[in-house]
């Protein structure tokens, strides 16, 4: 697989778990909003790589990841100690399904997420085409305690700040969190994703709702059945339906 050797240039510890961090990006590298790459570090001489989503913008200047710090883990025990000027393995070649153009037209967008599957919503949050095209766009995030709300700042307040989807953003993204174990949600009801929609109190509908799911393959697995059950189709970029998942982290 081919790779380049890029550059640290911000590291963030959102708590003793979760870190985000930036790198520079090739002048060549292109990708589409909601996208991943292969992304690692050199081990004992060779690349140890894994699949992770871009957080940052299609257009930024810098390339942004959000991961969690497994300590065991191959390459996220070694990632976080990584500083500013230290290098980073980076894929030539971005991929995956969770693309507005894998979706077909709708009213809402809803985008489901746990953990560190927050990732490329965060990058489709800045894309003006999504807003372009949805009515509503709906960030739903679920993590097991408020620390790991990791950009939560960003979502309730400095997006409507942004220039070039500041006033988009302000009309039309609602940000739903859940923090399971602490009991705490921003709607009052801090049950698992999967339990609102069996129950319909996160209503789901097939004819104008369409679905994006990035985090645990057990929520993604889950979903996925609920959300054949009321309707939905799986969708690809080739051929785009009501939902789409991200099958390189499902297996």
């Amino acid at each position: 697989m081919s790779y380049t050797v890029e550059k640290v240039t911000k590291v963030h510890h959102w708590n003793e778990g979760l870190f985000s961090f930036s790198i520079t990006r090739p002048s060549s590298f292109r990708f589409l909003s909601g996208q991943f790459v292969m992304l690692g570090l050199m081990v004992d001489g060779k690349p140890l790589l894994r699949a992770y989503s871009m957080a940052s913008q299609h257009y930024a200047e810098e390339l942004e990841f959000l991961s969690i710090i497994v300590p065991d883990g191959p390459l996220t025990s070694r990632l976080q100690h990584v500083l500013p000027g230290d290098e980073i393995l980076l894929g030539t070649k971005p991929v995956g399904s969770l693309v507005i153009d894998a979706v077909i037209p709708g009213r809402k967008l809803h985008m489901i997420g746990t953990g560190t599957g927050l990732a490329p919503w965060l990058s489709l949050v800045h894309d003006p085409e999504v807003y372009e095209r949805f009515d509503q766009v709906i960030v739903q995030h679920t993590v097991r305690h408020s620390e790991d709300l990791a950009y939560r700042q960003l979502l309730e307040e400095l997006l409507s700040q942004d220039p070039l989807v500041g006033e988009e953003a302000s009309a039309k993204l609602h940000y739903d969190w859940v923090a399971t174990r602490d009991h705490h949600s921003s709607n009052g009801d801090h049950r698992r994703i999967t339990d609102r929609i069996k129950d319909g109190s996160y209503p789901l509908d097939a004819t104008s709702d369409r679905v994006m799911l990035c985090g645990s393959m057990a929520m993604i697995k889950e979903c996925a059945s609920l959300l054949d059950d009321l309707g939905f189709t799986e969708g690809t970029l080739s051929h785009p339906a009501s939902y789409v998942l991200e099958r390189a982290f499902v297996g």
